[in-house]
């Protein structure tokens, strides 16, 4: 009987461990150091420090609901009030957004760039894919309308990470945003995580993923069930583009094409890209344009107000 109760007590005490190396893999997912970003973004010309010191701009340090600062650079290059919001991808930092945030300078806008939770110059202990991040970036909105107005005119643009919690922000927060871009979000990040567990760690998923959601539930407050932008898109109704590489193997192409058959009215949908993850726009730059273009032209500048 004893040798029973130490094989069972054994065997709880690997679970449990088990349950806590799955969700500290991803809680704790390693990131990129902020220098390493720069130098990757300034060697890749993407990033030119001249030119963005030069740039009018306001660094705010916000306070989340969940006690930590939220690092915020509100930058006003255009007259008018016109912004865009870029939410980055888990492992990087707000300076991945800047290429994005060239791009909607040059047609006008201004820009809202931010480091979400546990990245860059932002507190926050663990990374939660949109369940906590979500709330921050209302958090951010909340202080753009403070600063501009409540008749400021404004998109949210979000790769990866970023676009999912836009998706969580849009679909279950507030639908605030005048229109999204979401680029290579994953639509449920229990079927991304069991997806990722079975090319890396080369064990199926169907038992894994309840221990993952009880221990998470333990530790965090929230199951993988709420992270789901796939269950929420629906209730998005202002215009959103959902971009993917076909070529991306890390978040497959198919979760944005789920999202776009799942989000109801105003949408368009453009997969053709080339690239690895969130590699869309550093892969086809002037493509990727065209496609914000077309987006714009179709359902952004037909309703945009005389600011």
């Amino acid at each position: 009987m004893k040798k029973w109760f130490t094989v069972v007590g054994g065997a709880a005490v690997a679970t449990v461990g088990l349950g806590y190396y799955i969700t500290s893999r991803f809680m704790y997912m390693r990131k990129k150091e902020d220098s390493l970003i720069l130098q990757r973004e300034t060697e890749a010309l993407r990033f030119n420090l001249e030119e963005y010191s030069a740039l009018p701009k306001q660094e705010i340090m916000l306070r989340s609901p969940y006690g930590y600062d939220i690092k915020t650079i509100f930058i006003t290059a255009n007259p008018g009030k016109k912004y865009m919001i870029f939410c980055h991808g888990v492992t990087e930092n707000k300076f991945n957004s800047i290429k994005y945030m060239n791009l909607f300078l040059k047609r006008g806008f201004n820009a809202v760039i931010y480091d979400h939770r546990r990245h860059g110059e932002s507190g926050g202990k663990t990374t939660s894919y949109g369940y906590f991040e979500k709330n921050d970036l209302k958090v951010v909105v909340d202080e753009l309308i403070r600063l501009v107005g409540d008749d400021v005119f404004f998109g949210i643009h979000g790769e990866s990470m970023g676009a999912s919690t836009l998706l969580l922000y849009a679909g279950s927060v507030e639908d605030r945003a005048d229109f999204y871009i979401a680029d290579c979000p994953f639509s449920d990040f229990g079927e991304q995580l069991a997806y990722r567990m079975g090319i890396e760690l080369k064990i199926p998923a169907d038992w894994l993923l309840p221990l993952a959601n009880t221990t998470l539930k333990f530790r965090e407050g929230y199951t993988l069930k709420d992270i789901s932008p796939i269950s929420v898109v629906k209730n998005i109704q202002k215009p959103v583009l959902f971009i993917h590489s076909s070529e991306d193997t890390f978040i497959p192409p198919e979760m944005t094409q789920k999202l776009y058959r799942k989000k109801q009215g105003p949408k368009e949908l453009y997969i053709d890209f080339k690239g690895s993850h969130a590699q869309s726009y550093n892969f086809n730059p002037k493509q990727y344009e065209q496609v914000i273009d077309q987006f714009l032209t179709n359902f952004v500048y037909v309703k945009e107000p005389v600011l």
